[in-house]
């Protein structure tokens, strides 16, 4: 099964980057309407930086318990101290996705020191790094993108579904994109021919497959999990690593996040995906079961969850 094809500038670009005038009141000024996630845990991964840092203190701000998660322990400690400024408890759990034995020793530690957890943001991701498209490999030796981007939340969600049920009714987020490729099941490592957009489109792809599956697995009253795209080429350091001129605001991304994670209205809803603030529909690769079934067993072979 081979990917589609999307030219390096134009990947990302398939939504609309208009400004998005969210009007909801757990948009940018006081979430009246998030009141469930006050005295919450919530952890949202990638969240030293861009939109996952947006993201992590306005969850701060509506009275959750943030576990900010990087790589940085400078910035972490910079993302609790504005959190706690605010007001807000936070706390920063530093691990590198790109290494399954981090991302488990992550999953425990969350379960260690927390008695539940009420709201997952798998918002993690890489792309590509101007001037350096070769093809990079994680520390278990798996395509890096595909890694870091589906990978990673993969083991993450699924090790830490008994807290999230024990947090019931929790919410699972994950950040996806409107660029999709279809998994390539014949190098879903692209080591034949290798394209950093490619590998992009394919792991936001097979991130919205486990997003459907966990829907279909999970009951609704008790864990909802859904995904979006949050904005086309926000101003991230994502996006200026590789070399992207921005086109929308991370508080754009944000708006759009927040209401998957917060809005009273999805309370209950699963399963859906969202072009920013509205409901979209996917690649068609996600919405075939044989196909996701597939990916799901090769996803607990590679990560150990067989």
């Amino acid at each position: 099964m081979t990917s589609h094809f999307i030219p390096r500038r134009t990947v990302l670009a398939g939504a609309v980057a208009g400004a998005i005038g969210l009007t909801a009141p757990f948009a940018r000024g006081q979430p009246s309407g998030a009141s469930w996630l006050r005295g919450k845990t919530a952890l949202v991964t990638g969240s030293t930086d861009g939109l996952g840092r947006e993201v992590a203190t306005r969850l701060g701000a509506l009275g959750a318990t943030v576990i900010v998660h990087g790589r940085n322990e400078e910035r972490g400690a910079e993302v609790v101290e504005a959190i706690e400024g605010a007001g807000g408890k936070a706390l920063f759990y530093r691990a590198d996705l790109g290494s399954l034995a981090e991302v488990r020793a992550l999953a425990r530690r969350v379960a260690a020191e927390h008695a539940s957890l009420n709201l997952l943001v798998n918002n993690a991701g890489i792309w590509m790094e101007q001037g350096n498209n070769e093809r990079r490999t994680s520390a278990d030796g798996h395509e890096l993108v595909f890694a870091v981007n589906y990978l990673a939340p993969y083991l993450l969600t699924r090790s830490l579904l008994p807290l999230l049920e024990k947090g019931a009714p929790a919410r699972i987020v994950n950040v996806s994109s409107v660029a999709q490729s279809a998994v390539n099941f014949d190098d879903i490592m692209l080591t034949g021919n290798y394209n950093p957009n490619t590998a992009y489109s394919q792991s936001k792809l097979a991130l919205l497959m486990l997003t459907l599956d966990l829907a279909a697995e999970l009951p609704a009253d008790k864990i909802t999990a859904n995904a979006l795209h949050p904005a086309t080429l926000m101003a991230t350091a994502m996006v200026q690593k590789a070399g992207m001129p921005a086109r929308a605001t991370v508080a754009d991304g944000a708006d759009a996040l927040m209401q998957l994670a917060a809005s009273p209205d999805l309370a209950g809803k699963t399963g859906l995906y969202y072009n920013q603030m509205s409901e979209a529909r996917g690649n068609a690769q996600a919405y075939d079961a044989a196909a996701r079934a597939r990916l799901k067993a090769l996803s607990q072979e590679l990560t150990g969850l067989a």
